[in-house]
């Protein structure tokens, strides 16, 4: 195996597209829901040993939504702390289901003082293009 080493222990279905959910041996044995999310976490720490951020969490936080029907809880992808201790989350979305909009909208109507920065194919595409081959293990 190589250097990526990937232990699935599932799959998302995602409008046809299987998303490689499971641990990476280059990311500490951490479980990640895609291969996005696992090269967004290999950028982040790329940005963190350039200083460019002080550090990032996974999945860290849930937000609920007082709402009796639907989507009740959201939790952001990535928290990424600034060095003077304020942090952003990172939601990363490769496609936008109806539910995913759901929760980005009441996010914002009930947690308004929480920034959610989203990180969209077009984004995501150009910091794969600019640096897959530069960080490690990038799949």
């Amino acid at each position: 195996m190589s250097s990526t080493t990937l232990t699935v222990s599932g799959a998302v279905r995602n409008k046809g597209r299987r998303a490689k959910g499971g641990k990476r041996a280059d990311l500490g044995d951490r479980y990640f829901r895609s291969g996005w999310e696992a090269n967004w976490a290999r950028y982040l720490n790329w940005l963190e040993e350039r200083g460019e951020i002080a550090r990032w969490q996974y999945e860290p936080d849930t937000f609920e939504f007082p709402v009796k029907r639907g989507s009740k809880f959201y939790t952001p992808d990535f928290k990424v702390f600034s060095a003077d201790g304020s942090f952003v989350y990172h939601e990363i979305k490769g496609w936008m289901s109806p539910e995913s909009a759901t929760k980005l909208r009441r996010m914002a109507l009930h947690h308004p003082n929480v920034t959610v920065e989203l990180k969209q194919i077009k984004e995501y595409t150009a910091i794969a293009k600019a640096l897959s081959k530069i960080i490690p293990c990038w799949e």
